[in-house]
């Protein structure tokens, strides 16, 4: 099933958020391509008893998906992890496939983001250069010289992404090359260069403090010099910044503003050079500065709730 016209599985991830999976799945119900797409749902098990009431209800949402050209329903019986569940159900659809479009439960797509994604697997699977495409993108304001519909830029996505099955299974997981990357002086600085986060991230799950597959997506792109493509307009927005999310909770930086859903045909970059505009934008929004102002809003959103909670 790897012909080239045929319109990528989509794989979706859930764990005990019913309430966001249905939007999730609301919103890419109504994408143009959703009756002629495959949809794999992956759900995880609980990890402690009392997730299991929420785990069931993400069940009851899960089995109630319609819409699609066929829907394949998979649900752990205990807890894997974030991480192990996307590495494996990836994995999975991507043997059969060969490549994917991949969402967690927390992301609302515009109707022709779909378009897009397929549109991009299709024009750059021979450009081994672009590594994955992003559905997501900062609310940036568009350059009037700059007519194309995407960009790219060294640091993978994974809010709403799709990959090739030969990208997906170069990756070493274990990073067995770990001792000799942080050795490396210039190789860390450049890794640190597209992300002052990227490199904390790297160090924080090789001491096993963080479950990231994402972190690990990312160092396999860098490693040979990759890029993602990432639309001009999102077409994404992350719902998930809750007290249920796994990762990502607290102040939203991440807000954007999402497209019209019009066009479903883009004007795709035909080379993989990054643009000046958009690599200092993207540098500077995973800047120390950004990512420390972020950290105050975050703190400070939560004394706001403790103190509303204490009155």
């Amino acid at each position: 099933m790897n012909n080239s016209t045929e319109l990528a599985p989509i794989v979706l991830f859930a764990y005990k958020r019913p309430a966001e999976l249905a939007q999730t799945v609301s919103a890419l119900r109504a994408n143009y391509l959703a009756p002629e797409s495959e949809l794999y749902v992956f759900v995880d098990g609980p990890k402690h008893p009392f997730d299991l009431p929420k785990v069931e209800a993400v069940h009851r949402v899960a089995d109630s998906i319609g819409g699609f050209r066929a829907v394949h329903r998979f649900y752990a019986g205990r807890n894997m992890g974030l991480a192990k569940s996307i590495i494996a159900g990836v994995s999975q659809v991507m043997a059969e496939h060969g490549r994917a479009i991949v969402l967690e439960d927390d992301l609302l797509t515009t109707r022709n983001f779909l378009d897009y994604m397929n549109q991009a697997l299709r024009q750059y699977r021979e450009n081994q250069q672009v590594f994955s495409i992003s559905g997501y993108t900062f609310p940036f304001d568009q350059p009037a010289n700059y007519d194309a519909d995407g960009y790219v830029y060294p640091r993978t996505g994974s809010w709403g992404w799709a990959s090739w099955a030969d990208r997906w299974t170069s990756i070493d997981w274990e990073l067995t090359d770990y001792d000799n990357f942080m050795a490396d002086r210039n190789r860390c600085e450049l890794f640190d260069f597209y992300g002052s986060d990227r490199l904390r991230m790297l160090r924080r799950w090789q001491a096993g403090l963080i479950d990231s597959w994402a972190i690990r997506w990312c160092y396999a792109q860098a490693k040979v010099n990759g890029v993602t493509l990432y639309p001009t307009v999102s077409k994404v927005d992350n719902i998930g910044f809750s007290q249920e999310s796994t990762n990502t909770h607290g102040y939203n930086r991440y807000r954007t503003i999402l497209d019209a859903g019009v066009s479903r045909t883009f004007n795709l970059p035909q080379n993989s050079v990054v643009p000046d505009y958009y690599l200092n934008q993207m540098r500077w929004k995973f800047s120390l500065t950004v990512r420390a102002v972020n950290r105050l809003f975050t703190h400070a959103q939560k004394a706001q709730r403790w103190f509303t909670q204490k009155n």
